[in-house]
This record gives structure tokens, sequence and C-alpha cells, in this order.
């Protein structure tokens, strides 16, 4: 199998280096500037504990010189993919699978959901996640298998991943059901290393993970928390807990329920200690934030099927004035 790692940071360089150590597929990246660099003078680079996993990598950032793929992992920040999908034809063929293994809301959330139909039964994009629809045009969803993170890695330099925590992908057709092509992908992901789930809903997955990090990621951007100490407050806690409320009344509308309660989640995320979430390290790294797949996306969800979102909506107000505040965020038109 032909893959290619399109953006390699933390999570997109752990996934093509284990790709490349496990030895059982042709993997390629498509990187530029520091990062192309560093993939063509010392390979595919990973620190696990106190092992440094390295391989040579073949890496271009063009993607007419890697040519059509069989596995296209799509790893870039969600901020970036709607400049990017257009240029990322030369890699797809009619049978590429499309894997995107990003943070949020993903483009195509809204396919097959009645809910979230015209008059016409015709799917409608996200606007907060696919302006115009330019990403659907790029990439085809019925080549789209639906992808869901669970690691913490980062990056220490160009091309130089850190592993912290975790190695769990969840896989699976974003209509629901499995397939031979989930059961393929996932199995090809377990002999590189990771812990994968193939499975039939996995819009709840992706729904249920975006349900801890709605509130986690911005609030711990703009106050520069860890989130213990987030969960430790007891009114951040409770507004965190009113917050997933209206995230939850949302999902059950559109084919995503949760049994759990928002205290449930907050005793899931506790365990996992002082950790920095992923928006905070983009706010310290000057990176810009991935505010609209986290938070806007699922504001706008709320409006289409009529629940009010008094909570989503100041997080989301606030956090993208703090973030427009330092150069994180466009400013509104």
């Amino acid at each position: 199998m032909k893959i290619c790692i399109v953006g390699v940071g933390a999570i997109g360089g752990y996934l093509g280096t284990r790709l490349t150590v496990a030895g059982s597929a042709q993997v390629c990246a498509l990187a530029r500037g520091a990062t192309l660099a560093a993939l063509n003078e010392q390979g595919w680079r990973a620190q696990v504990g106190d092992r440094l996993l390295q391989a040579p990598a073949v890496a271009s950032d063009q993607p007419a010189a890697l040519g059509v793929q069989d596995l296209l992992i799509i790893a870039v920040k969600a901020t970036a993919l709607s400049e990017l999908a257009p240029q990322l034809s030369p890699l797809i063929g009619p049978d590429t699978v499309l894997l995107p293994a990003m943070n949020g809301v993903p483009w195509w959330f809204t396919q097959g959901v009645a809910e979230l139909a015209d008059a016409r039964g015709q799917w409608l994009p996200l606007h907060s996640v696919d302006p115009g629809g330019r990403i659907a045009a790029a990439l085809p969803a019925e080549q789209v298998l639906g992808c869901v993170v669970h690691m913490s890695c980062s990056t220490s330099a160009p091309g130089l991943v850190q592993h912290k925590m975790g190695a769990g992908l969840i896989v699976g057709e974003p209509v629901g059901g499995l397939s031979e092509r989930v059961e393929r992908v996932a199995g090809l992901l377990r002999q590189a290393g990771f812990d994968v789930t193939a499975s039939a809903r996995v819009r709840e997955d992706i729904w249920y993970k975006l349900w801890g990090n709605l509130t986690m990621n911005p609030l711990s951007a703009f106050t520069g928390a860890t989130i213990d100490r987030l969960l430790a407050d007891p009114q951040v806690r409770d507004y965190c807990s009113a917050a997933m409320l209206e995230a939850q009344a949302i999902g059950a509308r559109v084919g995503c329920p949760i049994a759990q309660t928002p205290e449930d989640r907050h005793a899931i995320t506790a365990r996992l200690g002082a950790f920095k979430s992923s928006m905070l390290q983009d706010v310290e790294a000057g990176r810009a934030i991935e505010l609209d797949a986290i938070v806007g996306a699922v504001h706008e969800l709320g409006q289409r099927v009529g629940v009010a979102t008094p909570h989503i909506s100041a997080l989301l107000g606030l956090t993208r004035v703090f973030a427009q505040q330092r150069g994180l965020y466009p400013p509104l038109a």
C-alpha cells in the first residue's frame, strides 16, 4: 500500500514514523520548509520514552512528485485545510482512501444527516469549517473515512516528534457501519503499533471526543491554565458543564447522543492530570488556533437545529477576541 502523510506535525510525524518503521507500506510525506528539510536530512523521527524511532523518509513539497496514493492521511491543522485541499488532487485517484486525522468537527460531518439537509435533501456544508464548500469539492466524500485520534504528541524541533501518551485511533465509515476498507486501514495501523478501533458509529465517536475538547481547549488557551487547574475551579467546572449540556442537546438532534453527564466526562478528563491542550500549545507557539472546528462548528450546528447555545456562544466570542488580539485568528468580515 502506498501511503502519504499530509502535514508532518506532531500527529502526522508520529503516524508516519510508526508506519515507516513497521515496514508494511510505502510511506511518503507532503511537507514544506524546515520540516521538509529535516525529513530529507534525518528521516522520520519520534522519541518514545527513552527510544528514538528513526527511518529514512521520502518527502516533497510537490504533490505531483509523490503521485497517486492508496491511503492519504491528512494531519494538518483545520485552519490550513481549505487552502490546501485543492492542491492535493495529484495524490488522489478514484480508489484513494482519505483519512483526516484532525481535531474538531470535520467538513463531511453533515453528510447523510436529514436534520442538516436543505429542502431538496441536499447536504449543506458547515460554513465554519468549509466556507463555500471548497474542501468538499476537492476531497470526494465517498472516499473519506472518519478518524478520531486519542494520543498526545508534540514537536520539539522540525520533524522531531515527542510522544507523550496514548496510541488510540478510531476509524469508521462516515455514514456508519463497517466495511472492508475500514478493516484494511485499521489492520495496517495496528501493524504499526496503534491501538485501533474499527467503529460502526464514527460520527458519534467524533462528537464524544469533541464534547470534552469543546470547553477544555479554548478555556485553557485564553487562561493559560493546564486542564487540572480548570477542573479544580468550581465556577469554571460549572460553566463547562453548562456548555456541554448545550452540545449534548445538539448531538441528540444530529444522531450523536451522549449517555454520560458532564460530570462523568470531567472525571475521565481529570485522570489525565496536568496537561496542556492542543489549543494552548498553539497559542504558546504563536500558531493559528482551531477555534472554528472545535467551537464554531458546534455553535453553527446549534443554530441549524434550533438549540440555544448561550454558553457556547460566549466561549466562542471570548476566545475569538483573545486570539484576534494575538494575531492567531482572522478579524471578522
